[in-house]
């Protein structure tokens, strides 16, 4: 699949500034949402088009009563801190890159499918 470098929004480009050097500790994928626990107490709610928010996770839980099971069952990442984050498209596809200190994790996502995929992968040395 050929993907293409993709601009960011203003408050895109805050929230990712916000989880750079926050570590990921699992991720999820409930309702077209990825959530990705972080170690600084927050969840990341990626969305099918890229757009996406902090919530406290205490708050988080609270709010979607059917996310504790969820946080329960996440897939470990164990990548380390997040050093920078790519984002990129393909017609309807969109592919969000964390590359973190020991690995990646990629989010992608399909407006017209309406699917979220997370993939994650240890950086070969």
């Amino acid at each position: 699949m050929s993907w293409t470098a993709a601009d960011t929004n203003t408050h895109q480009d805050h929230v990712i500034a916000h989880v750079i050097g926050a570590t990921p500790l699992g991720h999820f994928i409930w309702d077209e949402t990825a959530y990705i626990l972080l170690d600084i107490g927050f969840v990341w709610n990626i969305y099918l088009d890229l757009e996406m928010g902090l919530v406290p996770q205490s708050l988080a839980i609270a709010e979607l009563n059917e996310l504790r099971a969820f946080v329960d069952q996440a897939n470990d990442t164990s990548s380390g801190p997040i050093e920078s984050v790519e984002v990129f498209a393909n017609g309807d596809q969109r592919r969000m890159v964390l590359n973190c200190e020991a690995g990646k994790l990629a989010i992608e996502t399909s407006l017209k499918h309406r699917w979220t995929r997370i993939e994650s992968a240890p950086i070969q040395i």
